[in-house]
């Protein structure tokens, strides 16, 4: 018995004195060899980041306030070249002067440059694309962000509502587009950016017109990334989820006149500064597609791919709830 005991106890240590040496020789040099190696790519990523931005020039529409702004600031603290644009030269002229004088130490900054347009109007696209152009003389990042947001039952909207919806959300950031290509073209370098929406995946109740140009811009600027692999030029859809901005104050209705109300969704969502901190990172990684949403939201988009037909009662029943809190 004794022997049995003291047999049991020799194969204890054996086992003990195996995994001791096992991790003082092998698993933990090992484990801290793959964080190294891990932090050391995380490290040239975030340079390489940095390098891609610096210096480059970066258009941006929708500048004047909301999530178009915030990016102007990050973008101009990472050291690119701005064309900062909008409809409204004062907002933009203020931000240029803000930018200006803000105390950026890590890389060198530029002044940047303003162009008034107005994306609804095609008339008015060619002539911007050429005062851009004059800015810097070329294009580095591209990123249409400005658009219009809607609310309101299909049955009561007008076409025309329908019309300058997409005119903003839509035909605008593709014919700015389209405008630029070809400078990019003729270099073989260039990145296209939209800010799409998660509603650019799945479709809520009440904003049709809003929902439909973003499934266009998802749709169009997917077909451009798969044309412009030849020329070497990146094409990147960003879709947040809800962003605490003067969206849903600025949308339109059924009628077309202004919504101006601050929805609860809107005004519990993300902050636009940290939105804008991840905008640089996706297009300074070069990803492809990125959805910027919470849980509840981002699973939707399989549910509706999984299981449509309960995505399909789940949005029924709140469009029913929604009508039921209006009517009331």
């Amino acid at each position: 018995m004794k022997r049995n005991e003291g047999g049991l106890e020799e194969k204890s240590l054996l086992k003990v004195r195996v995994m001791d040496f096992i991790t003082s020789t092998a698993i933990l040099p090992l484990l801290f060899g793959c964080v190294g190696i891990f932090s050391l790519f995380k490290l040239l990523q975030h340079m390489r980041m940095k390098a891609y931005l610096r210096n480059a020039v970066v258009i941006i529409t929708g500048a004047t306030s909301g999530l178009g702004r915030e990016c102007a600031r990050v973008f101009f603290a990472a050291g690119a070249k701005l064309v900062l644009c909008g409809r409204n030269r004062e907002a933009l002229e203020e931000l240029a002067r803000e930018l200006a004088a803000s105390q950026v130490t890590e890389v060198q900054t530029h002044k940047p440059y303003i162009v008034t347009f107005d994306l609804a109007d095609p008339g008015a696209i060619v002539a911007a694309t050429a005062k851009i152009l004059q800015c810097f003389g070329y294009v580095d990042v591209l990123i249409n962000n400005a658009g219009i947001s809607y609310r309101g039952a299909i049955i009561d909207t007008t076409t025309d509502v329908d019309k300058r919806v997409m005119e903003t959300n839509y035909f605008g950031p593709v014919a700015l587009t389209k405008a630029i290509l070809p400078s990019m073209i003729k270099r073989r370098h260039g990145h296209i950016v939209a800010i799409s929406s998660i509603q650019g995946k799945i479709s809520i109740p009440f904003r049709s017109a809003y929902a439909a140009s973003k499934h266009a811009t998802q749709a169009f600027f997917d077909c451009l990334r798969a044309e412009m692999e030849q020329y070497e030029i990146e094409v990147t859809v960003i879709s947040p989820g809800y962003i605490q901005t003067n969206l849903s104050l600025n949308a339109i209705t059924a009628d077309g006149s202004k919504y101006g109300v601050m929805d609860k969704t809107t005004a519990q969502g993300r902050r636009p500064m940290d939105v804008a901190r991840d905008v640089l990172a996706i297009v300074g990684k070069k990803k492809k597609d990125v959805i910027l949403a919470d849980l509840l939201p981002s699973l939707a988009i399989y549910l509706r791919t999984l299981a449509p037909g309960l995505f399909f009662s789940l949005m029924a029943s709140r469009a029913r709830k929604e009508q039921k809190s209006k009517n009331s």
